[in-house]
């Protein structure tokens, strides 16, 4: 059983209770005794005249005796709270030492961490609540040395994005005023569809800092599923049809609403579909599929496309992560639209997925959305 701080602290302060009161009782007897033994060899003296203890007892008044008594009782009294006082400054070391151990080392690891050492851990060896301070802290270590290496292969992926269309317009500028390349329409495209590229890649690291902040702005209300997947298909449909993958959809009959906010799933919806068509060859086919799941909805985008490798699929909601990064730059992918919806999805309380049996063998991703609750706006 987990020993808590609280339970040891009331442990030990009823350990030093009993064990006063023990230590009390046991050298004030042994003291008494002791001084009793020695009341009764000792020579009373009293300027010069000398009487045994016997006599003493019985020619001294009451007063006297009482004295003698009281004495006695003190001297024993004091010894046994000097033997207390020394148990208890003991004990206390050895709980004090058992408590600011750990709490010294954690300080340690955290003015550590302040000062750039990500790696600060510390050393668990208990299971109470500074045991449990210990955990969450290397817990907040990891988290934050997680975080600082996403920042910096975040950093780094944004600058090879953005180094692609800059190259383009900046070779292509140089060549036109250098009169290499001739000014025409195809020129003036290709420098306009990398500025799209650029701002499209700006957008979306907004969007998406907004989204991993938890602050995006959302207009819940109750949506039917049905109506979701119905707007994401109109517009994506003629995609379809241009590259040949048919589209299906299975929506069961009288699914309960979804509190979303309808813009921002659909987003996701699209996103989704768009990915599956971006894999899927032509002849191949993309099925969205809807299902009630234990207080929740589930929407599944299933394809035949080329599939997902078993280790890749861990990774796939990283931002910038590609399965094969050549293949996904040459279609144009950023590499961040599956990160922005799962952080939509999960702005939403839901969770996000994916599933594949490998190579060739297609792939299916998933999301879940909480039921509206009756009477929700």
């Amino acid at each position: 059983m987990r020993r808590s701080l609280r339970a040891r602290l009331v442990a030990t302060t009823g350990a030093l209770v009993f064990g006063s009161i023990v230590a009390v009782a046991l050298v004030s007897s042994w003291a008494g005794r002791r001084e009793f033994r020695r009341f009764e060899k000792i020579v009373v003296s009293d300027a010069g005249h000398t009487t045994t203890t016997e006599q003493f007892l019985h020619e001294a008044p009451p007063s006297g005796r009482e004295a003698a008594f009281a004495g006695a009782l003190n001297r024993g009294l004091v010894g046994g709270a000097a033997a207390c006082a020394g148990g208890a400054l003991l004990l206390t070391l050895l709980f004090s030492r058992r408590i600011f151990g750990p709490i010294e080392a954690l300080t340690r690891a955290a003015r550590a961490m302040a000062a750039g050492d990500r790696e600060a851990r510390v050393d668990v060896r208990s299971a109470d609540e500074v045991g449990e301070l210990g955990k969450a802290f290397n817990a907040m270590s990891e988290a934050v040395g997680t975080s600082e290496r996403l920042r910096r292969r975040l950093i780094g992926d944004v600058a090879h994005e953005l180094r692609t269309p800059l190259a383009t317009i900046e070779g292509y500028t140089e060549g036109l005023l250098d009169g290499v390349v001739a000014p025409s329409a195809e020129t003036w495209a290709l420098l306009h569809d990398e500025a799209g590229r650029l701002r499209r890649l700006v957008q979306e690291l907004q969007e998406l800092s907004r989204a991993e902040a938890r602050q995006l702005p959302l207009q819940l209300r109750p949506c039917p599923p049905a109506e979701l997947i119905d707007q994401a298909v109109r517009r994506i449909a003629s995609q379809f049809a241009e590259q040949g993958v048919t589209l299906t959809t299975d929506i069961p009959a009288e699914l309960p609403p979804v509190q979303a906010d309808a813009d921002r799933i659909i987003q996701v919806l699209i996103n989704l579909l768009g990915n599956a068509l971006r894999y899927t060859p032509a002849g191949g086919s993309v099925q969205m599929r809807v299902e009630r799941q234990h207080g929740a909805v589930a929407f599944h985008v299933a394809d035949t496309g080329i599939g997902i490798a078993t280790e890749h699929l861990p990774h796939l909601f990283e931002r910038f992560y590609r399965v094969d990064k050549a293949r996904s730059r040459a279609l144009g992918g950023s590499g961040i639209g599956l990160t922005i919806s799962r952080a939509i999805v999960e702005v939403h309380d839901g969770q996000i997925w994916a599933a594949s049996n490998g190579t060739g063998q297609g792939a299916t991703f998933s999301f879940t959305l909480p039921i509206a609750l009756p009477g929700s706006a």
